[in-house]
Order: C-alpha cells, then sequence, then structure tokens
C-alpha cells in the first residue's frame, strides 16, 4: 500500500471514531443533511459540492450516455454505477431533462495518461476510474471520494461563483490533470459548436465552449489557477477531420499564449510529482473570459477557506427551519431543505453583468442575476417555500430576474423553462406569473411591480404561444390546433387569476377584471358528462375516443392524463366541487383515484410517470395538490390519511428515495410543507391549507427576525389525525391558515389522535378559498 492509501485509510479509521463521538450529540441541521439522497432511482439529484444557490455545481461525473439514453444521467452521477469520469462544474438538481456537465476535470497519474474516457467494464482503458461508496462523503458544500485506478483522494468544494478541487496524488508519482471540453450531459454529435483553451504566461488555464443542446447555442467561459506551477501541458483536437490534433509545449498563439481552438478539446496538464495535495480553483461566466477571472478574484482563498465560507452560508440557510422529528424523518427532511435551496441559481457575474435570452451582455442594476427557473415545476411549493424562509433581496432578485429576461426576450414574454439565461421553451402555461403574484401579494418588494404586472399581461396575451390566441377568442385551446390542449386551457386559467389578484391589489381594475374572467375558463374543458376535464376541438365538441387513464407526450394532457389534470383549478376547487355534484361525489372520486387498480396499465413509454398511488402521481407535479382536496370537499381527515400513504411509501432517507425528479426542488418543497403540516394549494391566494404534521416541533426561523412554531402534541403511527388546532392558543376551526398568520409569529399547535375527528373544519366557511364557492346555496 503506498504512502497516500495508509494517510487515507487513517483518515478514515479517525473519520469513523469522529462521527462515532458526534452521533451522542445532537445533529446541526448540517450535519442531517444526506446529499446522495435521490442520486438513484428517479430523483435525478447530484451528491457534489455547491453553494446556497450557486453558480457553481462541482459534483461527480459517472457516466456520460448518447442522448436518447441520458435521462437517467440528467444530473452527471448514478448511484449504482462503478466508476466515475471526472468532476464537471455544472448540474441540475432532479431536473427531468438532462445539459450542462460543463468543464470536466480528472486526475491522472504515471508517464503514460489516456485522454479518452474509456469503457467501464474495462479497468485502466481510459481515465475513468472505481470508486467505492466506503469512501464517498458528502455534506452541503462538500464531497469527497478515493478514485481506486489512480489512487487519488479527490476533494471538491464550491463558493457562489467558485469551485476548488483538491487531489491528493501518490507521493513520487507525476501528477496530471485531465481537461476534457468535450465532455457534456445530453451529449450527441455536434453538440460541440465550437471549443478553446489556453494558458497564459502566469499559468492560468482559461477557455470557453458553445454548445446547443436542451438550450441552443449555450456559452461558457472558465478560468483556472492551481496551487503548483505547470511543468507542462498538451492540448489536443479529437476532430476526425482536423489532421492537425494539437501541440504540446511551445505552440502560441496572436497574443503570446499556448493555445487551441476545435470542436473537440481535451487537454493533459502535468505538474511533476507533488509533496503536497493540489488545489485547483476554477470559476465559470456566462458572458467572457475577463468575467470567469474576475468571479475567481471575487471569492479569494485556499480549499479549507472556501470549505469554510460554504459550510458558513449552508448553516445559515439552513438554519431558517428548526427541526424536532425521528432520526430518519429528520435527515429527509433536512436533505429536503437542503435540495431546495438549490435553484434558481446565480447566473451573473461579480461585476453584475450576464448573457440575457438575446444573447446579449447586459448589466444588472440593484439585483443578483439568477437562472435555471424551472417554473412549472417550482411554482407550485418551491418559490412559496423561498418567499417564507429567503430574504427579501433573494425573493426580489428572482423576479428581478425574470423581468430581466422578459425585457431581454425576442419574443417579450417572461421565460417558460430558462437556465444559463437561455429559453428552453419547455413544459407549458405562464408560471413565472404566479410566482410573481405571490411574492407580491405577499408583501416582497424591491422590483418594479408596474414592469412586473405589464411582463405578466405581454406573457397572457402573447398569442403565437401554445394556443393562446385561440384561448383568448374561444375561451379553452382546441386540440386539433394545439397539442396537449387540455393542460393548457387549465394551467393558463389559474396563471389568468394570479394576474387577476395582482392586478387588483394595485388598483388596475381594468387587468383585473379581465383576467377574472379568464380564470373561470378551466370550465370550457369541465365534461359534466364524464366528470373529467377534456380537450375540446374548434367546433367546441369533445375529442373522441376518450380514455381517462391514456399518457402520452404530445396527446391532449402534459405528462399526465385526466385523472390528474382534472384537479387543477386550484383558484376554484368549490366551483369544481359544484360541478362534480357537491361534497360526497368529490370525495367518492378522489377516493376513486387513489385506489385505482392500475394492474392493467403499462406506463413505461413515459419516463415522468413514477410514484403511482393508483391513478395519483407523486412522481411528477400535476398531482402535488390533489390529496389536500379532501379539505375542500368537507372531509379534511381523508386528506390526512392520504398525506400519511404519500409521504410513507414516495420519500425515504436512501439514494432511492425520492419517487420522482426531484425537479430543482419541487418534489423536496412539497415534503417540507406537508411536514409541517399545510401546503400552498394556491399561490397567490395567501392561503396554505391545513393537512397533519410529521414533525414533533418545528421552528420557521423568519427573514423578519420572528419565528413561527409548530408543534405535534401526541404524534406517532397511532396518532395519526388531527384531533384539534390551536393558533396562538386559541381554537382554529377552519382548514387553513393566512400567510399573515405565520409572519406575525407565533404558534400552530395540533393536538394529535388515533381516530379522526369528522366535525373539525367541515363547515363551508371553515374551508380554503375558491372563486365561487363550495355550493348552490353559498
Amino acid at each position: 500500500m503506498n504512502r497516500f492509501l495508509i494517510c487515507s485509510a487513517l483518515a478514515l479509521g479517525l473519520a469513523a471514531v469522529a462521527t462515532a463521538g458526534a452521533a451522542q450529540q445532537a445533529e446541526t441541521p448540517y450535519d442531517a443533511v444526506d446529499p446522495t439522497i435521490g442520486t438513484g432511482g428517479e430523483g435525478h439529484t447530484f451528491p457534489g459540492a455547491t453553494a446556497p444557490f450557486g453558480m457553481i455545481q462541482l459534483s461527480p461525473d459517472t457516466d456520460i450516455k448518447p442522448f436518447k439514453q441520458s435521462y437517467k444521467w440528467a444530473a452527471g452521477y448514478r448511484y449504482e454505477d462503478p466508476t466515475i469520469l471526472g468532476f464537471s462544474h455544472t448540474h441540475f438538481s432532479g431536473a427531468g431533462h438532462s445539459d450542462l456537465g460543463d468543464i470536466l476535470v480528472t486526475p491522472a497519474v504515471g508517464d503514460d495518461v489516456p485522454l479518452d474516457p474509456g469503457d467501464p467494464a474495462k479497468p485502466g482503458s481510459g481515465y475513468r476510474s472505481r470508486f467505492s461508496h466506503a469512501t464517498e462523503i458528502a455534506t452541503p458544500g462538500y464531497y469527497a471520494v478515493t478514485l481506486s485506478d489512480p489512487g487519488v483522494r479527490a476533494e471538491m468544494t464550491a463558493g457562489t461563483r467558485v469551485g476548488v478541487h483538491r487531489y491528493g496524488f501518490p507521493t513520487g508519482t507525476p501528477a496530471h490533470l485531465i481537461v476534457d471540453l468535450r465532455s457534456s450531459i445530453y451529449n450527441y454529435p455536434g453538440k460541440i459548436l465550437w471549443s478553446t483553451i489556453r494558458v497564459t504566461p502566469d499559468g492560468t488555464i482559461t477557455g470557453m465552449r458553445e454548445t446547443r443542446g436542451w438550450a441552443p447555442a449555450r456559452k461558457l467561459w472558465f478560468a483556472m489557477r492551481f496551487s503548483a506551477p505547470l511543468a507542462g501541458h498538451a492540448f489536443v483536437n479529437r476532430e476526425e477531420d482536423v489532421p492537425y490534433k494539437g501541440f504540446q509545449g511551445p505552440g502560441r498563439g496572436d497574443d503570446g499564449v499556448a493555445m487551441l481552438a476545435g470542436r473537440a478539446l481535451v487537454a493533459r496538464l502535468d505538474f511533476g510529482a507533488l509533496v503536497r495535495p493540489l488545489e485547483v480553483r476554477v470559476a465559470i461566466s456566462g458572458v467572457d473570459e475577463a468575467g470567469a477571472i474576475g468571479n475567481l478574484a471575487s471569492e479569494p482563498g485556499d480549499f479549507d477557506a472556501i470549505r469554510a465560507q460554504s459550510h458558513a452560508a449552508w448553516d445559515k440557510a439552513l438554519g431558517a427551519v428548526r427541526i424536532d422529528s425521528a432520526p430518519a424523518m429528520r435527515k429527509t427532511l433536512y436533505t429536503a431543505l437542503y435540495h431546495s435551496l438549490l435553484a434558481p441559481s446565480v447566473y451573473g457575474d461579480a461585476d453584475g453583468r450576464y448573457r440575457g435570452p438575446d444573447d446579449a451582455v447586459h448589466k444588472a442594476e440593484g439585483f443578483t442575476f439568477h437562472s435555471t427557473f424551472s417554473l412549472w415545476d417550482t411554482f407550485r411549493a418551491e418559490h412559496p417555500l423561498l418567499t417564507l424562509i429567503q430574504p427579501e433581496q433573494r425573493n426580489a432578485d428572482f423576479v428581478n430576474s425574470l423581468i430581466a429576461s422578459r425585457q431581454h426576450s425576442p419574443f417579450g414574454i417572461l421565460p417558460v423553462w430558462q437556465f444559463n439565461g437561455r429559453e428552453t421553451w419547455c413544459m407549458i402555461g405562464y408560471h413565472a406569473v404566479p410566482i410573481i403574484a405571490d411574492a407580491y401579494l405577499k408583501g416582497i418588494r424591491g422590483f418594479d411591480a408596474n414592469a412586473a404586472l405589464d411582463a405578466m399581461v405581454a406573457s397572457a396575451d402573447y398569442e403565437p404561444y401554445g394556443g393562446l390566441g385561440d384561448y383568448k377568442k374561444l375561451g379553452f385551446v382546441p386540440i386539433d390546433r394545439e397539442p396537449e390542449a387540455a393542460s393548457k386551457t387549465v394551467e393558463y386559467a389559474y396563471d389568468d387569476w394570479t394576474i387577476a389578484r395582482m392586478a387588483r391589489a394595485m388598483g388596475r381594475l381594468d387587468i383585473a377584471t379581465r383576467f377574472e374572467k379568464r380564470a373561470l375558463n378551466w370550465r370550457n374543458s369541465f365534461d359534466p358528462a364524464s366528470g373529467f376535464v377534456r380537450a375540446r376541438k374548434v367546433d367546441g365538441s369533445f375529442r373522441t375516443p376518450f380514455d381517462p387513464t391514456a399518457i402520452n407526450y404530445g396527446s391532449d394532457y402534459t405528462e399526465g392524463n385526466a385523472w390528474q389534470y382534472s384537479w387543477f383549478m386550484p383558484q376554484d376547487e368549490g366551483g369544481l366541487i359544484r360541478a362534480l355534484g357537491g361534497d360526497a361525489a368529490t370525495v367518492k372520486k378522489l377516493d376513486a383515484m387513489f385506489d385505482f387498480d392500475n394492474s392493467k396499465l403499462d406506463y413505461g413509454h413515459a419516463e415522468d410517470i413514477a410514484g403511482l398511488i393508483g391513478q395519483y402521481i407523486h412522481g411528477n407535479e400535476p398531482s402535488h395538490h390533489v390529496a389536500y382536496l379532501y379539505t375542500y370537499a368537507g372531509a379534511p381527515w381523508r386528506t390526512q390519511e392520504r398525506l400519511k400513504q404519500i409521504v410513507d411509501s414516495q420519500y425515504k432517507p436512501t439514494p432511492e428515495g425520492l419517487s420522482g425528479n426531484d425537479d430543482l426542488g419541487q418534489m423536496s418543497a412539497w415534503l417540507i410543507f406537508t411536514s409541517l403540516g399545510f401546503y400552498p394549494v394556491a399561490p397567490g391566494s395567501g392561503e396554505y391549507v391545513i393537512g397533519r404534521p410529521f414533525v414533533d416541533r418545528a421552528v420557521l426561523n423568519l427573514p423578519s427576525g420572528k419565528s413561527f412554531t409548530i408543534r405535534a402534541e401526541g404524534l406517532s403511527e397511532t396518532n395519526r389525525y388531527v384531533g384539534q388546532v390551536f393558533l396562538d392558543g386559541q381554537p382554529l376551526t377552519r382548514g387553513f391558515i393566512r400567510h399573515a398568520d405565520i409572519e406575525a409569529g407565533g404558534e400552530l399547535r395540533f393536538v394529535m389522535q388515533a381516530s379522526p375527528n369528522k366535525s373539525w373544519a367541515t363547515a363551508e366557511a371553515a374551508r380554503p378559498f375558491s372563486m365561487t364557492g363550495y355550493s348552490a346555496h353559498r
């Protein structure tokens, strides 16, 4: 065994002793987080190092698959994979689509350095390495693993715009780094449009690449510096149609630096035999090389300094919620909180510059530009959670970033699914709208409200987008002109309602009146005969044949079917209850959804359909509010039962612990809210529907300095029902709390019992908000 491995074994042994001792003490929120949760199964999370909302996500990539096979590797890492390619600097957390994986770096040793990844089934065939999970450490802002083939201990940490690697090489052996600019998640021939790499006289490595993947023409620059001087280097172009493959040593560009350009670049960086670990500081920029160098300078410090800063940032962010619960649930919840604090990520440089959707460079004034907006997912619970636990400035940054993106958009509308400042046009709706409205209605300021409302209206009125021209004329999206028309109709109607809410609060009554009318358009896609939301044709007829269980991409519904989408009118669930025939009929239909026999159905063709409980699909977002609808129908104890069923079956503190894609924090935010005992069914309403708690005690440490405490007296596996609820010591007889109740500080106390309380919060007056009420008598 070489000297490095002996030291590593000793360090691991000491760490085990320290861990055993620490386990006897109370875990901090930081210590409770396990970033490997969701790295297996369908979670699509990554275990690597990042700061809260950080621009850098420095994480291992275990494999790069051709784009048609890349879905499971959307985060670059699969827990079950036996090898690691290297460590790249950009990753999505839980996305349902793959991309990123920029600037792959990996260590190598010896005299013969491979420049290709090799075959995972053939050790030594390339630069990838085998590893063992026993050598991995993953905590917020820090990741470490031993790469067995080169015998290198690799450590990663990250600040907001800087990632730092540290490699412990075997003593007496030539040390190298490989920088592969070909490597990319969602990989396919021709994805790399162009790339460059160069080394300056002071040893700084800089470069860029432009890719066409999920987002078109995405540009990224990087700057890289080392704690030891370069002893040599080789830059190689692997393009088959380029006869000149590269150069070694003295090649120079016009400005006197060694450089290479092409579409398949890989570099070998030589450091000789090292006597101490090699540190590599890397920054990225969407603007230019100067931006990457400036970002590198904006966060000075070595590996340990950046790690300490990241640890402190995570301590503060995770400390927004204090949770007392059983150890497994506590780990699951703090990891969920961690995952909810990763995006939207910073994408503006330290000097305020950023690249917008017009591919031009702009300067943010008074805010930090953020991107990675998975809006179809995150408007539901992720952003409402952030309005509670993040400072007003951070939430204002999100809104300002959305407004700025609209101002720079060639189409003049808000983002749909944006990352790195680029629009993907993925998913449906204009869900930047409820995020802005919900923030404004909760009192978040620091942005131009009139500009925000103008952007919201412009997006809702942009007729070329998603059948909006027909929607405005007909009151629904016709399926014979636009795919997924049933889903689009009901999602547009909800978004319209949030426009109306914000406009009315601002005194813009003409806009409020127009969009309140549009908010009822969900009724135009509801079929009273079947009790389902269905797609209609231009002539007004419902499309046939109709199968409420059918799921096909590009059909009547978006990543779902009639069972999930027939409940999506969060602004008017009372109107739906009335249309279904009342409370009893609604409860019966909800039960039919959860209890549906799927044994004869096959959804294997639909990647996003995971976490099925009957026709309830927790692994995808359209179902997320449905369990709470029993409360709207006067049966809150049935909500409590279904929530127990969902939490027990869909979340675990293991790599396979997420039943579906975390979708940039939405799955995690759902669990955080649900564990506290309430959920924002209709963001924009200012209300949270009460379910049941899954923690003994939790404290929300609000940005205002106040705190809101949740207590669950008598909570146990037996006592799974809510007997009574008290708000600030007074009995609460309604099935919801208001945002203002939380912001005021105080306490929400649940008294749990073994049998359901079938009289609590059942009266219509005790039910959550609905535009048109619950019965014909109201």
